[in-house]
This record gives C-alpha cells, sequence and structure tokens, in this order.
C-alpha cells in the first residue's frame, strides 16, 4: 500500500468511526420514537399486500405499498378519517383509491406516465361500463379479434428495450393496437391498460432493481456472467384475454359489498397531478390537508426510467423524452444531474439548509466525497446523487409542512441504504431535518425483521441489515 493509499485509508476510518458516533448519538435521541410494530410486516409495506386486492393487483407495481398499510394509518390516527389526503409520490394510486373508498378526498403528484395512465384508466373504470362496453370487451376476449386484424401500429424500441420480445409476441402486440384503434376512446383505455398489465410476462426481461433482467432465451448473454432463467414467458393470446377477463369480472362486480368499489364513486373524490412534486408542491393551497400519506424513490440508486422502460416505449415516449424524465426524477439514480433548488422555489432556502447542517449527514458526505477520491466507489456520482436526495428531499419535507393543516401528519414508507460500508440512516436523518423544519417526530415504526445491504457489498464488508421504517410526523 502506497503512502498515499494509506492516507486515504486512515482518513476513511477516521470519518466512518466519526459516523458510527454520530449515528449512535442521533439513536439515543430518538430512541423512545422507535418501536416495532408486528402488523407492519414487509408483505404490507409492499406491493405483496396487495396482490389479492381486486384493482389494485392488476398491475404489479413492485414500489407500491399496499392499501391495507393506508386503511392501519387512516383508521388509527386521529384526522385522517375525514377531510383531504396528500400523495406527492402517488405511483399507481393506492393511497388515492384507498383513501376515496373511505370516502376521504384524496389528491396525488405522480411524475411517471405509467402510474398517470393506470390512475386515469382505474378512474374512468369508477365510472362504470355500459352494455355496449361490457359486450364489446367480451367480443375481444372471445374472439381475439387482432389476430386477423391486417394493419399493425409499432411502438417506440428503446435501446435497453430492443429484443425485450419474440417476433410472434411482437408481431401480436402491433396488430392489437392496430386493432384497438378502431374502438371508443373509453374501450381503448381498457385495452392498453390490459397491454401495459403483461408486457413484463410476455417478454425476455424482469424488473429487478436497478435495471430490466434479460433472460438468456433472449440472446442478450453479457460474457462472464450466468445465463438467467425467468422462468415461463407467456404467450400474447392467453395473456393479454386472462388480464381482460380479470379486469372486467372486478368492474362488473363492483355492485357487490367489498369488491371493487364498495362505495358509489365519483371522480371528483380523487385529483391527479402530473409532474414532479418539486414543481407542484408549492402551487398547492397552504394549511389544506389532513394527512399526507406517501412512499418516496428510496436513496438506492434505483432508475425508474429503466426498469419500467418496456411501458414507458409502449406509451409512446421517445428516448429523448425519458432521459428528460429521469433528470425530473427525484435524486436517486447516479444519473440524476443536481438540480437547481432555489431555481425552482426561492422560499427553499431554509429546507436547504436543514439539510445542509445535518451533522451525520455532512459526515456522510465527506465519506463518501472521501472515496470518490480515493477511486473506491463503483460510481463516481454516488456523492452527488445522495446529496441531492437528501435536499431535495429537505424541499419536499418543507413543503409538506406548509400545505398540512395544524397537527396533521405525515406518514412517510422508506427504506434505509449503505454506500462504501457505511450505512445511512436515511429514518434518522429525514426525521431530524422535519424536526427542524416543524414536524414533531411521533414515532418511527420498524418494519419487523430486516433486509442485508446490496450483493456487491455483501461481498466487501459481510452481510448488515438494514431497517426499513414508516416515519410518523405530526405538524406542530
Amino acid at each position: 500500500m502506497t503512502f498515499q493509499e494509506n492516507e486515504f485509508e486512515s482518513q476513511a476510518a477516521e470519518l466512518r468511526d466519526k459516523i458510527t458516533t454520530l449515528d449512535a448519538e442521533l439513536t439515543e435521541d430518538f430512541k423512545s420514537k422507535f418501536l416495532i410494530v408486528p402488523f407492519l410486516s414487509r408483505k404490507i409495506v409492499s406491493f405483496q399486500g396487495n396482490k389479492d386486492k381486486p384493482a389494485y393487483n392488476w398491475y404489479k407495481y413492485k414500489e407500491a405499498f399496499s392499501a391495507g398499510l393506508v386503511e392501519y394509518f387512516l383508521s388509527n390516527y386521529e384526522g385522517g378519517t375525514q377531510g383531504k389526503v396528500l400523495d406527492p409520490f402517488a405511483g399507481i394510486g393506492t393511497t388515492l383509491f384507498a383513501a376515496s373508498e373511505r370516502s376521504i378526498h384524496a389528491d396525488g403528484i405522480e411524475l411517471l406516465p405509467i402510474g398517470q395512465e393506470i390512475i386515469q384508466t382505474r378512474l374512468l373504470l369508477q365510472k362504470g361500463l355500459s352494455s355496449s362496453d361490457t359486450a364489446t370487451l367480451e367480443r375481444w376476449i372471445a374472439f381475439q379479434p387482432w389476430k386477423e386484424f391486417p394493419e399493425r401500429v409499432p411502438f417506440n424500441i428503446f435501446r435497453i428495450t430492443k429484443g425485450a420480445y419474440s417476433s410472434e409476441t411482437l408481431d401480436a402486440i402491433e396488430r392489437y393496437r392496430g386493432a384497438m384503434h378502431q374502438e371508443s376512446e373509453k374501450i381503448q383505455a381498457i385495452l392498453r391498460l390490459a397491454l401495459l398489465c403483461v408486457l413484463e410476462s410476455i417478454s425476455y426481461t424482469r424488473k429487478d432493481g436497478q435495471y430490466l433482467r434479460w433472460d438468456a432465451r433472449s440472446g442478450k448473454i453479457r460474457p462472464g456472467t450466468k445465463p438467467f432463467n425467468k422462468g415461463e414467458i407467456l404467450s400474447f393470446a392467453p395473456a393479454i384475454t386472462a388480464k381482460l377477463k380479470e379486469i372486467l369480472s372486478d368492474v362488473t362486480s363492483y355492485e357487490v359489498p367489498t369488491t371493487l368499489f364498495p362505495i358509489p364513486q365519483t371522480s371528483s373524490d380523487i385529483r391527479l397531478f402530473e409532474g414532479s412534486c418539486l414543481e407542484i408542491l408549492p402551487a398547492l393551497e397552504t394549511a389544506s390537508y389532513d394527512a399526507i400519506m406517501t412512499s418516496p424513490p428510496y436513496c438506492n440508486r434505483y432508475d425508474y426510467t429503466r426498469t419500467y422502460a418496456l411501458e414507458l416505449a409502449m406509451l409512446g415516449l421517445t428516448q429523448t423524452e425519458v432521459s428528460n424524465l429521469r433528470q425530473e426524477m427525484l435524486s436517486c439514480t447516479v444519473e440524476n444531474r443536481e438540480k437547481d433548488l432555489l431555481k425552482i422555489c426561492p422560499n427553499w432556502s431554509p429546507f436547504i439548509e436543514a439539510a445542509n447542517h445535518q451533522r451525520l449527514l455532512k459526515r456522510i458526505n465527506t465519506y463518501l466525497e472521501n472515496e470518490k477520491a480515493a477511486g473506491i466507489l463503483n460510481n463516481n456520482s454516488i456523492p452527488r446523487m445522495v446529496r441531492g436526495y437528501f435536499s431535495e428531499m429537505a424541499c419536499v419535507i418543507g413543503e409538506c409542512i406548509r400545505v398540512l393543516k395544524p397537527n396533521a401528519r405525515l406518514f412517510m414508507v422508506n427504506d434505509n441504504v449503505r454506500y462504501a460500508g457505511v450505512g445511512i440512516s436515511v429514518d434518522m436523518i429525514l426525521s431530524d431535518i422535519a424536526r427542524t423544519l416543524g414536524f414533531e417526530v411521533e414515532k418511527i415504526l420498524v418494519v419487523p425483521g430486516k433486509k442485508g445491504n446490496s450483493s456487491q457489498q455483501m461481498g466487501t464488508y459481510g452481510r448488515i441489515p438494514l431497517r426499513k421504517c414508516v416515519y410518523v410526523w405530526r405538524k406542530r
């Protein structure tokens, strides 16, 4: 080891010790706030809890939490059972629809077009289907009109989606899209939703954290990597007809209690803002919400424009539009460039300062920069991503305080992360920032059982468990 390497390692060891000390101090500070809640299983705080719930389970959105989680918090905390709820990271609308089913008005903000499409189509379906609509969908299920349709309607292909389907599946999708355009706008929306719901199952890909994982049958095998087999790859016709049957069955049974829409709904119960919450939150009315229930992107390098690339391509986005979308996202991937937050909103200086002055975060940022200078990080953009994530989240938190009514609560699901062998206690750092800005930290509810750090880090640092929590903050 050279003299310079010794110096870097000495600095790193000193910084790791200081991070451990500051983390321990913050843990002691929040000791009375941590509470392990058996109900909050990994299933209930993830998409797994929606697997058997009609409408919520149409599309496999792995980043979602369950409708049961929303119901739990709205039922068990004063003020959450009436008024108006906000979700600044609405995803596919779990908070919105779960609140609406309890006759609570809900607003959501969503940036990704796939989430927007699913929410808008579910709102359309809440109005019900006419006998003509039902007959049309039954005809599509029974006779599969796309099979003989002469005109194909191609869709966009990105570099990372090229070759995702077999030639037979690709032909079927294009004929389906051609035949679909002969129907009413309402039927087209339902047919498009069904198509989006089956794309992964009929492709050679599987969503896997930061990217799309490719089945060996695609012919895309990187030299030196172990071939991956995702299991059964569904044929187009049975996959799409099964999904259409599921959607039709759920919607037409809504009059039966406890099914899809147990309470008569109108689209006015739910309002969707399409775009970035960093742009939209500052325009919302002050002190207008009775609760916020959300789960932001985690600080885990996941790039949703890649994992949902099949769907974005099918919705007609171009490669340039996807690249722009990636930059609009909350900084959670190494490709995010630094945002000019004060240009978005000049009033955010106190929020940014709260993040900059958080002691544990400052040491973590210094450590990551030190590791970058030593050439140890597997990606040199990690320090920028971590800084950006907490600065942007501080601005989101500040705006959430502003739009909540006095004494109203914010419920947030989030994960802790680890980089270069150092755990980042996202739960305590964000709670400390929230406390600085005007929230009272009531509880940090811990999900029983802990997941390990990434496989790459386990090889170097061993399996070190990380907390997953739901934060409960109340506006002072």
